[in-house]
């Protein structure tokens, strides 16, 4: 049998649902279900107008993911980010979530998330010139 790799921008939805679950099936054997319960909190003004939001997920490890956070320029210093943060960290550890995860890059908001008991385990530096892209995590639960 032969086979081809080839390449395409993007992914259809289905061709991205097959790779995740090929992921999960082969950690399933290892690790047993992983779980993902998406998680997403919207900022919306008087008109229903999106001005920020908060999204990820919370596994069967105990852990959130926080896929993105964006608050819209004009609200930014009035606390709007703190609220979406506590939001989905509190959703998450109603869910049983005891730890929390992401990545921010220095130009973005690391040092938000600092102010909010996040500390970094992980950079990648210069990425991009002159900037990190930093792994950070907090303890939501002490066990």
């Amino acid at each position: 049998m032969t086979y081809q790799i080839n390449f395409q921008q993007t992914l259809t939805d289905d061709e991205q649902q097959m790779l995740w679950d090929g992921i999960e099936q082969a950690s399933r054997a290892k690790v047993g279900t992983t779980g993902r319960n998406e998680l997403c909190f919207l900022l919306r003004d008087e008109q229903g107008k999106v001005l920020g939001g908060v999204q990820g997920n919370c596994d069967n490890f105990g852990w959130l993911w926080i896929d993105s956070l964006w608050v819209s320029e004009s609200l930014r210093g009035k606390g709007l980010g703190q609220q979406l943060l506590q939001a989905i960290e509190g959703q998450s550890i109603e869910l049983g979530c005891t730890h929390s995860h992401l990545t921010s890059f220095t130009y973005q908001a690391v040092d938000f998330y600092k102010q909010h008991g996040y500390s970094i385990f992980g950079e990648l530096e210069n990425y991009p010139q002159g900037h990190s892209r930093c792994w950070m995590k907090k303890v939501l639960v002490n066990q």
